[in-house]
């Protein structure tokens, strides 16, 4: 029990005082986060609204493949990507390894399947007779477009939900590609990590309760706009 009071009190000490390492990590942190859970919704939500939303041979297949994708360890990932960046690999030419655009890249594989997966469970509940109703009220394709937008919206925004959600929780591949370089590529889930290794329980816990801050602050402000319907 002291290690988790002293954590609190750690959490309070770095917050109150304006620790400039702890802004630092902090704005590392959601930078990356929020851009690759941007870069996946950009990707992810057409690829799961196609296969919700059309029937064609494969559509399963596809599918099962992304649903068994949400199973894949983050540490994999960063192998596999760890291999492709590294200097002699196909993409090593890109110096992208240990930089914040490699963890990046690394939080977007991980979030994309949450994403598709979601898209595709929201649009595959639309009613067949959805666009024949629309269609005999006079719609036009744009109209169509917006109505379905709107049938969906709350199954997307929970798409996105689940994308942040592995992506800032994600520490196994980050650190593989990233390093967790002292102010270039440590985030809040390597730098808690790190402390564990060091024995700091305190620091580490303190770092554990402001990612669950910012955590709930993004997520549960997502929450609320799908619960107001946005």
């Amino acid at each position: 029990m002291e290690f988790i009071w002293e954590g609190i009190k750690e959490s309070i000490r770095l917050i109150l005082t304006g620790d400039p390492e702890l802004y630092q990590i902090l704005h590392l942190t959601l930078n990356v986060s929020l851009t690759a859970t941007l870069l996946a919704a950009i990707v992810g939500l057409p690829i799961g609204a196609f296969l919700g939303g059309k029937k064609f041979w494969g559509q399963k297949i596809i599918l099962g493949i992304f649903n068994a994708l949400l199973g894949l360890p983050p540490v994999v990932v960063g192998l596999w990507l760890t291999m492709f960046l590294w200097r002699s690999g196909p993409l090593g030419n890109l110096n992208l390894l240990y930089t914040p655009k490699a963890m990046i890249l690394a939080q977007f594989c991980i979030a994309l399947p949450e994403v598709i997966v979601f898209t595709a469970v929201a649009f595959s509940q639309i009613s067949e007779n959805f666009f024949r109703q629309v269609k005999a009220l006079g719609a036009n394709r744009y109209q169509q477009l917006y109505l379905l937008l709107k049938e969906v919206r709350l199954g997307l925004l929970a798409a996105v939900i689940a994308g942040f959600g592995a992506a800032i929780s994600e520490v196994g591949a980050s650190i593989m590609v990233g390093g967790n370089i002292y102010q270039e590529t440590r985030v809040l889930t390597t730098s808690i990590l790190l402390e564990v290794g060091r024995g700091n329980f305190g620091l580490a816990i303190g770092l554990s309760i402001i990612l669950m801050l910012i955590s709930f602050i993004v997520v549960g402000t997502l929450t609320y706009w799908q619960r107001k319907g946005y």
